[in-house]
């Protein structure tokens, strides 16, 4: 399993960080842009998917990695 992802609000725009990373690996203009590139990574690492809002909280959070959906139990 990939690093998950996560897209961020950056300096005059969005951006999309692996998790762990202090840096920016791409920044676009809009969230939806970032939001793409975010889960095309996530899909490709069998990751998970996290977007924050803008105020750095987590709205909405996605996984495309061995999920064992559904649990067992």
């Amino acid at each position: 399993m990939g690093k998950n992802q996560h897209v961020v609000k950056a300096p005059n725009g969005w951006g999309v960080r692996g998790e762990h990373n202090t840096r920016i690996t791409q920044k676009f203009d809009t969230q939806k842009e970032a939001i793409a590139k975010a889960r095309e990574i996530a899909i490709n690492q069998k990751s998970e998917l996290f977007i924050h809002g803008e105020n750095g909280r987590i709205r909405e959070r996605n996984s495309y990695g061995n999920d064992p959906y559904p649990p067992k139990g």
